[in-house]
Formats: C-alpha cells, sequence, structure tokens
C-alpha cells in the first residue's frame, strides 16, 4: 500500500532513537520517549489551503524535526508505522 497525502500534509517515518553512545554506553529509557526525529517518506502537492497559498518546502528523503504533540499515527501492513502531519507541524529540516 501506498500513502499519498493531500494538500500540506507529510508522510513521516520515526527514526529510531539512538540507544546507545558512540562510546557505547547503554542510554536507558529512551525508548519511552516518543521520537521527534522522522524522515519524510510522501510529501503532499500544496496549493491553496483554507485560502492562502502553501509552498511545499520539505520533499522526500530529509530528515526532519517535528512538534511532540502532532500528527495521526497510520499502521501499514504490519510492522511499517507512518504518521501524516501538516507542514506547518514540522519544526526543523535537519541538514
Amino acid at each position: 500500500m501506498k500513502l499519498v497525502p493531500l494538500g500540506d500534509r507529510v508522510v513521516l517515518k520515526h527514526l529510531e532513537a539512538e540507544t546507545t553512545t558512540k562510546s557505547g554506553i547503554v542510554l536507558p529509557g529512551q525508548e519511552k520517549e516518543k521520537p521527534q526525529q522522522a524522515e519524510v517518506i510522501a510529501v503532499g502537492p500544496g496549493g491553496m489551503v483554507d485560502g492562502k497559498e502553501v509552498k511545499m518546502e520539505v520533499k522526500a528523503g530529509d530528515k526532519v524535526i517535528y512538534s511532540k504533540y502532532t500528527g495521526t499515527e497510520v499502521k501499514v501492513d504490519e510492522n511499517e508505522k507512518y504518521i501524516i502531519v501538516k507542514q506547518s507541524d514540522i519544526l526543523a529540516i535537519i541538514e
């Protein structure tokens, strides 16, 4: 199944939280907190949304940080979870 977002929506896939540091120290409790970093999987066309012109500034493959309590989680197949957010809920692109 393929997700195609509409309007100014963006489909994101969670990036796994780091559970160890570069030196090998295990970080307990990292799995409990919801990750805020994700990879952009698909981007809507933008256009007129609520009477305003929306230009899409992210593209598929970008790594982004998004608002913590936003979006709609969607489960595709058994192992794949995605989150659909508005572009305005994306805070930054990670370069």
